[in-house]
């Protein structure tokens, strides 16, 4: 493979580790005049191997032909995407734990046959664990659901006659998974029979499983663009802009007879009406663009989520072999003494946690609800989210990238209450995956590595520390962070490592409960502690409280639609507080909407923080919360979007927010 030895540092500020680690994921499917590709979405072949005999689909080589023949009554069809949890009405199917198998049959489109070119399969996220084959022939597995993983099938395809793909998929999740998690098995013959055993989560999620995003089929020349990495300087006004390109291109598993220094490159730099601004004719090179259109947040420029796209034409002995097309943003990011900056304005963050969640879909990617999702976040003023607990579909940053939306990009690392080399090698591992996929999207403006480890154990220290240093190797050009919840800032032993504190509080819901009047007096105390222990800026990422919809008290009461209201007033007090202090960058409400959890006394049916519904109706807090970041909007950006704005608070429900910040106190 001769990728390896094309990949160079674009500048000092970025060590591109493709020098060592040779991409084959950075870029996403395309169709362009070289590459064709085909999806394999549908309903699928779907069965269920028997808990206690987990093994069984290996010992009978279900890969080797159907395991579902006319007739059978062993599978049933499973759509994918989407987790096969909720599809049926089977509960040990919902609370499954080991092996499932999907197959489905397909065609390799007839004119693929007359080109010698690359076939691959790819899919964007199966969770937890899959192993593939086709037509019998074992092509390839991966560890850990969310990111995606592909391989050359050319070899394994039946060029005029039907195909067969099978995909075991395996949902356990140990200590040594991320998200992390662990097996049981009671030991009492007195209340569990011979062999029972279930699974133990360390988060606050619903572990759904299957094939959860597309599977796509798709082609390359022989000798093909494999990896694209941008970094741009943003400057306004008459000083120009700076974009630096680094082009890596690969050869076939199946042709390794050319040199490289048969390859160029032409790269085009073009506007969002592909009108050329730039161009050059070099693989790794800068572009300096005067008068440019920078990439701006929503509600912080008229015009927002501009983007540019960076056309590569790979040459070989002078013949264009392969061309791809890479959108990016002009931004920059950096972290001051008070905060966020994005191209050098002060950036605050209005934001949600979130989770990629809803009925019968489950996790499966579900464009319909991406878009409402979207709607609702532009309409309630929002400008930010966190991809909490896990990284999202790629659909969501590219949506995100055209408005204007700012992700803190977190990894799958939740429940990390130990330490050992085995989970630190796989997690590097996601890392370096993660950010190969994600790094053009100018949204993302900040890597987490993980949410609410331990990280007041002693072992946390190095543990963070080479995962943090590994992260900022791969990419220079933004901060890391970790989410920080149940920890004690005079205790925390990793906290010191990242760029920005991001921390979690419950005070007045796990914390004692109820008492709405200690808030002020605990959260304004324990984010001080935090910020003058390590004089880092500060985004609160999760506050929230349960709440049932339709229940009303008053006096407000846990769990009841005025509690949560006036909950958030509580904390939005010592926000404003901080902010004027200097000290807080961003809020961001648990959660956007509510969201299936594993069965516990203390759940109804799933988490119901949401400020929506699970069907994304909003409770009375969504227009509360409106209202706060409209406000904040026009303090802090001065610019806002007038269409989106409420215009009247009588016009969507009585709560306005002064009155009631008035009424609290």
């Amino acid at each position: 493979m001769w990728s390896s030895s094309n990949c160079k540092n674009i500048g000092v500020v970025v060590l591109l580790l493709t020098v060592r680690i040779v991409s084959l994921l950075a870029l996403k499917v395309q169709e362009t005049e070289t590459r064709d590709a085909t999806i394999l979405d549908g309903l699928w072949n779907f069965r269920k191997a028997d808990m206690l005999n987990p093994e069984v689909g290996f010992a009978e080589q279900w890969y080797r032909t159907s395991f579902c023949p006319p007739m059978t009554k062993s599978c049933i069809k499973m759509p994918v995407p989407s987790s096969y949890n909720d599809i049926s009405q089977d509960r040990t199917l919902r609370d499954h734990v080991g092996w499932v198998w999907y197959e489905r049959q397909f065609f390799v489109p007839f004119h693929w046959s007359f080109k010698k070119e690359r076939v691959v399969i790819r899919f964007e996220s199966v969770h937890y664990f899959a192993r593939v084959w086709i037509n019998g022939l074992f092509v390839i597995e991966h560890e850990g659901g969310h990111l995606p993983f592909e391989a050359e099938v050319q070899r394994a395809l039946n060029w005029t006659s039907i195909n067969r793909i099978t995909v075991a998929v395996n949902n356990t999740l140990t200590p040594f998974t991320l998200p992390c998690g662990r097996v049981v098995y009671p030991n009492n013959p007195d209340s569990y029979p011979p062999g029972y055993f279930y699974q133990q989560l360390i988060f606050d999620f619903f572990n759904y499983a299957g094939i959860h995003r597309s599977v796509k089929l798709y082609t390359t020349p022989l000798h093909y663009i494999s990896d694209i990495f941008i970094v741009t300087t943003a400057k306004e006004g008459l000083e120009p802009s700076l974009v630096r390109f680094n082009v890596c291109y690969s050869e076939s598993e199946a042709d390794n007879k050319i040199t490289r220094k048969s390859a160029t490159c032409a790269v085009q730099m073009l506007d969002a009406h592909a009108n050329v601004v730039a161009r050059l004719s070099e693989c790794t090179g800068e572009l300096v663009i005067a008068h440019a259109r920078l990439w701006w947040p929503f509600t912080m420029d008229a015009n927002v989520g501009y983007l540019y796209t960076l056309k590569v034409e790979l040459s070989v002995d002078e013949e264009i072999v392969d061309v791809y097309r890479q959108k990016f943003g002009l931004r920059t990011v950096r972290v001051g003494h008070d905060g966020m900056y994005i191209n050098n304005r002060f950036f605050y963050f209005r934001g949600f946690g979130k989770h990629e969640d809803f009925h019968i879909f489950g996790r499966g990617f579900n464009l319909p609800v991406m878009i409402k999702d979207f709607n609702l976040l532009q309409w309630s003023g929002a400008n930010s989210f966190r991809t909490s607990h896990y990284p999202y579909a790629e659909e969501v940053l590219d949506y995100a990238d055209e408005h204007g939306i700012v992700v803190i990009n977190e990894s799958p690392a939740v429940g990390l209450h130990e330490f050992p080399n085995e989970t630190l090698k796989h997690h590097l591992k996601v890392m370096t995956e993660l950010i190969q996929r994600d790094r053009n999207h100018p949204s993302v403006i900040m890597w987490s590595v993980a949410n609410e480890p331990k990280s007041y154990d002693k072992g946390s220290e190095f543990y963070f520390r080479t995962v943090i240093n590994l992260t900022k190797s791969l990419d220079a050009t933004r901060p890391v962070t970790f989410v920080i919840g149940g920890s004690n800032a005079s205790l925390d032993k990793a906290a010191g490592l990242v760029d920005i504190l991001c921390i979690n509080h419950y005070f007045a819901w796990y914390s004692d409960p109820g008492k709405l009047q200690l808030i002020p007096y605990q959260l304004s105390r324990d984010i001080k502690l935090w910020a003058s222990r390590f004089t880092k800026p500060v985004i609160i990422t999760e506050y929230g409280a349960d709440t049932i919809t339709g229940l009303h008290t008053n006096p407000s009461s846990m769990f009841s639609e005025e509690y949560q209201t006036e909950f958030m007033a509580q904390y939005h007090g010592v926000f404003d507080q901080l902010r004027q202090d200097q000290i807080l960058t961003g809020e961001m409400v648990w959660n956007f909407a509510d969201f299936m959890t594993d069965q516990e006394v203390n759940r109804v049916w799933g988490n119901r923080k949401g400020v929506f519904t699970r069907e994304r109706q909003p409770k009375t807090a969504a227009h509360f919360l409106r209202h706060r970041y409209w406000k904040l909007a026009m303090d802090i950006d001065r610019m806002v979007q007038v269409d989106l704005a409420p215009r009247s608070v009588d016009e969507h429900l009585i709560w306005k927010y002064e009155e009631v910040v008035k009424w609290i106190e």
